[in-house]
């Protein structure tokens, strides 16, 4: 069975391997759980799964797999003797439980029971000694007092169940739309290279030990400065017109970028850029930066993202003219050029859904010039983005 649940993983996309695979069935052997879906559950996801965004992708796995399972019990019934079943199953009771389970007439009656005020019960009930709900002194529902019974939904409230009578439903996940700054900023932690800057303000704690104990124990403490992130980046933002929908997640971008890199600038263009940029988003003509000085002032070792829907007339990047505010002497293809023969690396971030970039021909021409490093402004396209970076 674990065999076919560890295929069912990778049928998923699950990046799960056998050493994965050894450690679950070394957990199940010292019976860490056992006879308990939901807590197998938990320790299969906590052993299997290493990120995370791959929550869905597992809950997909585990609920097609053993979904699969319940559809062959009265297979499983008709092979394995009842008599077998009941006995093995009270060898993993107490003394206790036994009692406890007595007490209402047997296990066999305890389920009968429930079933009937199943079948009887028409609405929800709370409080109460008979009917199946929540609160009061039945044997049967959750969140009640009875020493003995069925758990019927829910996390429990006493933990004195006999057995847990329960659905699990699982909520899909997608690691393609889930964005945020805290997420934003995991991906962007891809982008690292540390190195120690700034005032002496960190202990040094391996060179304090040593200078201590080459002075005879007299304390001689050491600092030293801060390590940051030593990643110089340029970002460069597409405002205004078709990007408008697309503040809120540039917000989030520029705002954990702010954070994670020490060493960052950032300008603004209008659907492409030209022989100027801008620090302010009004793009005021008195306020514009020449592109021939931010070329010249940021050296090669910036790591260059543009960040944009890729979407406008094709004219606007391919023809002297064809910008919509000013007469750009130049096509913008020309200045995106110089920008890829000047900088190691650059990626283009682009928050519409890739599958709609077929639908606008500009967004083709901007790939190409890209050499195919335009990205999905999602969480996986920002890992892919900033993995290429880093390398």
């Amino acid at each position: 069975m674990l065999l076919n649940f560890f295929q069912t993983l990778r049928r998923q996309k699950l990046p799960v391997t056998f050493r994965e695979l050894s450690d679950l069935i070394t957990a199940l052997e010292h019976r860490i759980v056992f006879a308990d879906m939901e807590q197998f559950y938990y320790l299969a996801r906590t052993i299997m799964v290493k990120d995370e965004k791959n929550f869905d992708k597992y809950d997909r796995a585990f609920k097609a797999h053993f979904s699969e399972l319940e559809k062959i019990d009265d297979f499983i019934e008709a092979l394995i003797p009842e008599d077998w079943l009941r006995s093995e199953f009270l060898k993993t009771l107490t003394d206790e439980e036994k009692a406890k389970i007595e007490s209402l007439g047997g296990l066999e009656e305890l389920i009968e029971t429930f079933k009937k005020r199943l079948e009887e019960q028409k609405e929800r009930h709370e409080g109460g000694s008979k009917w199946i709900g929540t609160g009061g002194t039945s044997p049967f529902g959750n969140g009640g007092f009875n020493p003995e019974g069925i758990r019927v939904g829910g996390e429990g409230g006493n933990g004195s169940a006999v057995k847990v009578w329960d659905r699990r439903d699982f909520k899909d996940l997608d690691d393609s739309i889930e964005l945020g700054t805290r997420n934003i900023k995991m991906a962007l932690r891809r982008l690292r290279k540390f190195a120690r800057s700034g005032a002496e303000d960190e202990l040094d704690l391996a060179d304090t030990i040593h200078s201590t104990a080459h002075n005879g124990g007299l304390l001689d403490i050491k600092m030293v400065p801060e390590r940051r992130n030593a990643v110089k980046v340029l970002l460069l933002f597409d405002v205004g017109g078709s990007m408008d929908p697309y503040v809120k997640t540039c917000e989030e971008l520029f705002s954990a970028a702010r954070i994670e890199f020490k060493h960052m600038e950032y300008f603004y263009f209008h659907n492409f850029i030209y022989d100027g940029l801008w620090q302010n988003s009004e793009m005021r003509y008195d306020e514009v930066t020449a592109t021939h000085d931010i070329l010249r002032k940021y050296g090669s070792d910036y790591k260059i993202i543009f960040v944009g829907d890729a979407a406008m007339a094709t004219y606007e990047i391919t023809h002297s003219g064809g910008s919509i505010d000013f007469m750009n002497r130049e096509p913008g293809a020309n200045w995106l050029k110089r920008f890829n023969d000047n900088y190691d690396k650059m990626v283009w971030l682009n928050p519409t859904p890739k599958e709609y970039w077929q639908h606008t021909h500009s967004t083709k021409i901007i790939q190409d010039l890209m050499e195919d490093r335009m990205y999905p402004l999602t969480l996986k396209g920002m890992e892919e983005a900033m993995g290429y970076l880093s390398r």
